[in-house]
């Protein structure tokens, strides 16, 4: 009964007004001029992308050559929720007192993170959310978890910085911060920290962690990462499957600590 009702369809469609009247709304950038022509070439790329009944309800332009387009429509589409497996890591989501609670029972010492924006990403918004005293949408960060030893590098720091400095701290985390980049120069960033640690033989000494807007945990791993989190994770999230790592990579040897 239990296989039966898995397998059962859950076809769902976006719902604006009414149910599964398929109403969707998006928005993109032409690079031409703002006039009468861009608003139907607007149009009927929408009709184009599969909306029916496309409507432009907001335009305006951009500087010269460029111009904003906001358009309604209604999508045809539906998907079964009952057939998608988003890839996700395991472990159990704790407070800030269960996962000071765990550290301090499992490691007897404080845990050691180390967190940075690498490269040329420019932004804190992310790392300073979960690591931070203040945090985050009232989820207090990782200096606020009094057997976490957090240090935030902050942004656009070098790949082979973040080592070293990971190195001196005898790190057991290394938290990086990625917002996606133009062209995915997030991509290359992300390979380049793992392949360095990799060459280091370091990798298997570290818990390895990447968050950002647009960051999976599938696409985590893709990339040599432990895990990856997304959009509305916090510092909790992060802590647990920290301590929950350790714990099993811990549980029948002590793992060597990064290098000296």
């Amino acid at each position: 009964m239990k296989d039966a009702l898995q397998h059962t369809p859950r076809w769902v469609k976006p719902y604006g007004d009414t149910m599964d009247d398929g109403r969707v709304q998006v928005s993109f950038t032409l690079p031409v001029a703002l006039d009468e022509n861009s608003k139907e070439a607007a149009r009927q790329l929408a009709l184009q992308m599969g909306l029916d009944e496309p409507a432009v309800v907001h335009c305006e332009a951009m500087g010269p050559g460029f111009s904003f387009y906001v358009v309604y429509g209604q999508c045809k589409h539906r998907v079964d929720l009952s057939g998608i497996k988003v890839a996700k890591p395991e472990f159990e989501v704790l407070d800030k007192e269960a996962i000071n609670q765990k550290i301090a029972t499992l490691m007897g010492r404080k845990m050691v993170v180390v967190g940075a924006c690498i490269e040329t990403d420019a932004h804190t918004v992310g790392i300073d959310a979960i690591m931070n005293m203040k945090g985050y949408n009232g989820h207090k960060g990782l200096e606020s978890y009094h057997e976490m030893r957090a240090i935030n590098l902050g942004a656009q720091v070098d790949s082979e910085e973040l080592v070293a400095r990971a190195i001196e701290e005898k790190a057991d985390v290394i938290l990086v911060s990625q917002v996606v980049t133009q062209k995915n120069i997030h991509l290359d960033n992300l390979t380049r920290l793992s392949d360095i640690l990799e060459a280091e033989g370091l990798r298997e000494h570290v818990i390895l962690i990447v968050g950002g807007p647009r960051i999976s945990h599938e696409l985590a791993k893709e990339l040599g990462y432990d895990a990856g989190f997304g959009t509305g994770c916090y510092a909790e999230n992060v802590a647990s499957f920290a301590i929950d790592e350790w714990a099993r990579r811990n549980a029948t040897h002590q793992a060597p600590e990064l290098a000296r």
